[in-house]
């Protein structure tokens, strides 16, 4: 079935590697123009040529910033309306976990920086991208969450709270951007990727078995799914949370 991508551009932040990496490397696939966004310029170059390299004659625009900084947010907006005339997707992807442990210990600045990062840099660059593009043109904008946001867990009490208010964020901007843009969320559960790396790469295989589907999920989990809720295939979506966890939030609780 057709996603609709084809031709449209999209910008991912947190290009540089696992779940952006994967989600940007699948619009490519689906021939969308692909804009990818990260703190440092090499590693997008890096993902670019990847990019490249596995669909030639993909359109790949490679512009850092750093996600909370509201002046280099707006550069990279324009630049991918610049480069390609409009932005028909946004994948607010870009996330950081400072502290871990108890919410009792977490100091302001670490407080302030995860919300920063998780949670104002959502808002912030869906409000460019609407008015840069979306407003006139249309679009749909792919936030992601956490499973961590649906529930409590110890040691990243401050960073699921950011997530969950990236859930409700997302409803709001449904119901607000309606019916020009969709938004929509997903909330992955336990993915191989570096920022959980704490969370798994100990104890994998005890994991695993804890699982329904009997493992971790891998980025291109999520990048399927995020294909799904930018294309057309979702259109009739907005303001909805998808969970992507193999099952985790289903499992019985251990006595």
């Amino acid at each position: 079935m057709r996603t609709g991508l084809e031709g449209k551009t999209a910008l991912v932040t947190g290009a540089s590697r696992g779940i952006g990496k994967a989600i940007a490397t699948a619009f490519a696939a689906e021939g969308a123009n692909v804009v990818l966004s990260s703190r440092r310029q090499e590693a997008l170059d890096e993902v670019a040529a990847e990019i490249r390299a596995a669909h030639p004659g993909a359109r790949v625009l490679a512009k850092a910033a750093h996600v909370g900084d509201a002046e280099q947010a707006a550069a990279c907006v324009d630049a991918a309306v610049a480069e390609f005339g409009a932005l028909d997707v946004l994948v607010n992807n870009a996330g950081t976990s400072p502290h871990f442990g108890a919410m009792t210990d977490i100091t302001p600045e670490a407080a302030a920086k995860t919300v920063q990062v998780n949670q104002f840099a959502v808002v912030q660059w869906t409000q460019l991208a609407w008015k840069a593009s979306m407003a006139e043109h249309g679009g749909s904008i792919v936030n992601i969450a956490s499973v961590g946001g649906l529930v409590t867990e110890h040691g990243i009490g401050y960073y699921n709270a950011t997530k969950a208010a990236v859930i409700h964020i997302t409803r709001q901007f449904g119901m607000e951007l309606a019916p020009k843009v969709r938004v929509n969320c997903i909330a992955p559960g336990l993915v191989r990727t570096a920022l959980a790396r704490a969370l798994w790469e100990n104890n994998e295989e005890q994991i695993n078995k804890y699982m329904p589907l009997g493992r971790i999920g891998e980025p291109e989990d999520i990048a399927n799914a995020a294909v799904f809720l930018a294309g057309s295939a979702s259109s009739w979506m907005t303001g909805q949370t998808m969970v992507v966890d193999g099952g985790a939030t289903i499992r019985p609780s251990i006595a």
